[in-house]
């Protein structure tokens, strides 16, 4: 039972959890004189006691208590546009960098949509020299559904990596095509499966900067593609850790559970409904220009549901949401994750409800852990103080995996699921069938 606030945190990883080599000479190698520490224990150390507010003692609560708390550290980005690169997946999207405070002009009239607070565009000469051989941490954020690099949740988890003692990060948010204040530049628009933006970020990322090791975070949708990302890539993850906090998971579970319960349907499924048709609206003439979308069946939708049936569907060729859904789930990916991956999640989340969560793929892969609380509700873990709980474990999970661990390092190959299936027999879950081997037969 949780009292006063005080959340229960419980861990789940494989039996044996991946073990990470320490840098020679590392404070904790000097301490314990111990040349390798397990994922899981790097974790727990990483996770400090979840104290909440009290009088915000459940999930549904602490979710909803995020439309009045907007207080979050002021952090500045300068936006640059990305050209796709992918001929399929064409079009444009935003990437903001944290960057120093600088003065805050007046908007320009001129946008097509207002920036959000604090950002500006880099200038093309300095854009042009961005370019460098430090060793800097990097870190790639994925946000929410329809937020941005501007999201509370987000600013909450940035400000201590940006202020480190030991050195600096440096910070961009992949912003979902559409969002924080961006254009709509194709018929390409984003969705829960959406990791082209992120693969592409990643390999400019590498060759801009060949010498920083790059991080992963992902929140809410952007958990979801981030997990998809780093399972697709498998053991060739240009990323060396990666946490996501609040990941659905399973979008076919997490939706059922929406639609069964008043608060589900009338509640959170109608504003992220609303939300997402606010999005559409927002870019009705790119919509009209560069989409076959029926704009009058979008705005007499009220669900998400509605929405991913009116827009996802007919943009991608499901034949339903619920293919969708599973298509575009991360859940089985996790299997294929090959670099140290931390995910963060409550059992109250109303929206990335616990039956969603994976627990036996966790068990499986040795390079994963997952955090789970009893109480925070969706990105919430609101403190007494008025602070955000996931800010710590999320920054301090980087900060141990940028300090202590010899990134170079850590082993990609250990044995994965399929080791313990009968030969001749695969699960792939990038396909998400399981495929025979006809040859033996």
């Amino acid at each position: 039972m949780d009292w006063f606030g005080r959340a229960r945190i419980e861990f789940t990883h494989a039996a044996s959890p991946l073990q990470l080599p320490l840098k020679k000479g590392s404070a904790s190698q000097a301490r314990d004189s111990k040349t390798a520490m397990d994922l899981a224990q790097l974790c727990r150390d990483s996770t400090p006691v979840c104290q909440l507010n009290p009088l915000l003692f459940n999930g549904h609560l602490q979710t909803m208590w995020t439309a009045v708390a907007q207080a979050a550290p002021e952090i500045y980005y300068r936006r640059r546009i990305f050209d796709a690169d992918h001929a399929t997946y064409s079009g444009t999207f935003a990437v903001d960098f944290a960057v120093p405070p600088f003065e805050v002009l007046a908007p320009d009239p001129t946008l097509p949509q207002p920036l959000p607070p604090r950002t500006a565009f880099f200038d093309e000469a300095s854009f042009a020299g961005i370019g460098s051989t430090d060793t800097k941490p990097m870190l790639l954020v994925l946000h929410g559904l329809s937020g941005g690099s501007y999201e509370v949740y987000l600013r909450h988890c940035l400000l201590p990596l940006l202020e480190s003692d030991d050195e600096p990060w440096e910070i961009a948010v992949v912003n979902s095509r559409g969002c924080a204040g961006s254009s709509i530049t194709s018929g390409v628009l984003f969705n829960a499966r959406a990791t082209w933006d992120i693969r592409q970020v990643v390999l400019w990322a590498r060759e801009t900067f060949p010498n920083r090791p790059l991080f992963g975070l992902g929140f809410s949708l952007g958990a979801n593609i981030l997990t998809n990302y780093v399972g697709e890539e498998g053991a060739g993850c240009p990323l060396k850790a990666a946490v996501v906090v609040g990941n659905p998971f399973d979008l076919q579970v997490s939706n059922k559970f929406l639609q069964r319960s008043f608060l589900g349907r009338s509640v959170y499924e109608t504003v992220m409904g609303s939300n997402m048709k606010k999005l559409i609206n927002r870019h009705r003439e790119a919509i009209i220009k560069h989409t076959d979308l029926d704009l009058d069946r979008i705005n007499q939708i009220k669900t998400l549901y509605e929405f991913d049936r009116e827009v996802q569907c007919p943009t991608w060729g499901y034949p339903t949401e619920e293919a969708y859904y599973r298509d575009a789930s991360s859940c089985d990916l996790l299997l294929d994750i090959r670099i140290p991956f931390m995910a963060i999640q409550a059992k109250d989340d109303p929206i990335a409800v616990e039956e969603a969560v994976p627990y036996g793929e966790f068990k499986q892969n040795p390079y994963t852990v997952l955090c789970m609380t009893s109480l925070g509700g969706h990105l919430s873990w609101f403190e007494p103080g008025g602070g955000r709980w996931h800010a710590k474990p999320v920054s301090r999970f980087l900060h141990n995996m940028a300090t202590k661990v010899d990134l170079d390092a850590i082993p990609r190959d250990l044995p994965d699921h399929n080791s313990k299936q009968r030969p001749g027999v695969t699960f792939k879950p990038l396909r998400r069938k399981l495929q025979i081997d006809l040859s033996l037969e």
